[in-house]
């Protein structure tokens, strides 16, 4: 049964851990992690709902995963809550911008199978129990300082962070955003346009003003009257030239 490449450690904790045998040991709870390095080492399943004690899981017992199983071989490592409540984690940690003011909450994180290597974190703006936040991508890269509980980026805002998965309010809010840049855009192309109409009204306005359309039309009349009277004068003198030619008449 062939894995991913990559998997969201959430996808992990949400399945219940089968091993060879067919046994359940119940759902994932926590991870094991080495947050020094971002890799995570494996993860830890509650067999039982009563009493303290758990299960660790190597993430290189993996072996395949179903919609709602995780196939592991071997057995886990028994261990009990106290211990696992002070595994080192970034998980649910508060996330620090650069002016030291919390922007979200580490809530979930992706995860090569190959290696453990974490690729980036996701965080979450508002409590990440709630179904339909979003998820901005933090890279391992782009975190100054880490303490428990605790992650200190180089961001100003979760603005200057990659949108991995966007909720309903803020797609409406990109919408709105795509859709102001296009009225804009509209608006500028129609006052340009009205810009250009205006400027060739206002040099079609300016030569009427230098040269009046009544003088063109008393030019016009003009040579009309030229034009007929030297119509009707031409046959009058050929009558004249005629007449003084002829020595008969």
């Amino acid at each position: 049964m062939s894995l991913p490449e990559q998997l969201l450690l959430s996808d992990i904790l949400r399945r219940r851990v089968r091993c060879d045998q067919g046994l359940d040991h119940g759902a994932g709870m926590a991870a094991w992690m080495h947050p020094p390095v971002h890799r995570l080492l494996g993860w830890i399943s509650k067999p039982s709902a009563l009493g303290d004690r758990r299960l660790a899981w190597r993430l290189d017992q993996l072996r395949g995963l179903s919609e709602l199983e995780l196939f592991v071989r071997g057995d886990g490592a028994v261990t009990d809550l106290p211990t696992v409540d002070r595994l080192p984690t970034l998980i649910e940690a508060e996330v620090f911008g650069s002016d030291r003011d919390v922007i979200g909450q580490v809530a979930d994180a992706a995860i090569e199978l190959s290696s453990g290597r974490i690729l980036h974190y996701l965080i979450a703006r508002s409590d990440p129990r709630l179904p339909g936040t979003s998820r901005w991508r933090l890279q391992p890269d782009r975190i100054v300082d880490q303490q428990p509980g605790r992650v200190i980026t180089a961001a100003e805002s979760l603005d200057d962070l990659p949108l991995a998965k966007a909720s309903v309010r803020q797609q409406w809010l990109r919408r709105s955003r795509r859709w102001r840049d296009q009225v804009q855009e509209e608006t500028t192309r129609l006052r340009d346009q009205f810009q250009q109409a205006g400027d060739r009204f206002e040099e079609r306005l300016e030569g009427w003003l230098e040269e009046p359309p009544w003088q063109e039309d008393e030019r016009e009349r003009q040579q009309v009257d030229a034009e007929a009277w030297d119509n009707w004068d031409a046959p009058r003198q050929r009558q004249d030239r005629r007449t003084d030619e002829d020595p008969w008449i």
